[in-house]
């Protein structure tokens, strides 16, 4: 078995989106905390596994991989021993690329838009659209939903990974209203059940909304 390591750290959702796909298809990785607050996503040595030096970064025996739905994928493709999390029918992975696509350009930048200013340059203050864009983003999610269990049918799938691990951080700068958005609260329950989830994408969640809920102003 090659050697997998994950570099990332446990408050990022992308990269917790990451841990969630590695423990559901069981594949044995070393995992690497990345101290981004004193900037050694910044050093030479990660520059030249990832030159965009983000984290998650994938480094599958030498072959660097970064954005956390291409590593959620790759990670498929090679080592699911089926192709449940990311079917190859082209249907069902079209629908799945859109649920994947709306969490990288929209809903989980809705939250990177508030929490990076904040992390980096301790800005407090955020404007209303910047909320109001998070709420669309519950909207959105919600009506995917619509009568199926997960995203994109009755079974999960790393879409459900990705968005899951957005979702379960928003509550940092925008609670989420259950009784407005009851499909999502039943949808995370589900997730949450998984023997993993709460190793892979709960405490991390749970940290990053201590972090940042009450030090937020909207203005």
């Amino acid at each position: 078995m090659p050697k997998i390591v994950l570099y990332g750290i446990d408050i990022s959702p992308p990269v917790r989106a990451c841990l969630l796909t590695l423990k559901a298809l069981e594949v044995p990785f070393e995992y690497i905390e990345v101290n981004l607050f004193a900037g050694e996503h910044r050093n030479e040595e990660f520059l030249k596994k990832n030159p965009q030096h983000t984290v998650p970064l994938l480094d599958d025996n030498g072959t660097y991989i970064w954005d956390s739905h291409a590593i959620c994928c790759y990670l498929v493709d090679k080592y699911g021993k089926t192709d449940e999390l990311y079917p190859k029918d082209l249907v069902k992975r079209a629908h799945i690329n859109q649920r994947l696509f709306f969490d990288a350009s929209v809903f989980f930048m809705s939250l990177r838009n508030i929490s990076v200013p904040n992390f980096y340059k301790k800005v407090d203050k955020v404007p209303q659209e910047k909320i109001d864009n998070v709420r669309d983003g519950y909207v959105h999610l919600e009506n995917f939903l619509g009568d199926n269990l997960y995203l994109t049918g009755n079974n999960f799938n790393i879409s459900d990974f990705c968005c899951a691990a957005t979702a379960s951080s928003l509550p940092a700068v925008l609670e989420m209203d259950p009784h407005k958005f009851p499909k999502i609260k039943a949808w995370l329950g589900r997730l949450e059940k998984l023997p993993y989830y709460k190793e892979a994408n709960k405490d991390g969640a749970e940290k990053y909304i201590k972090m940042l809920k009450n030090v937020l102003t909207v203005v």
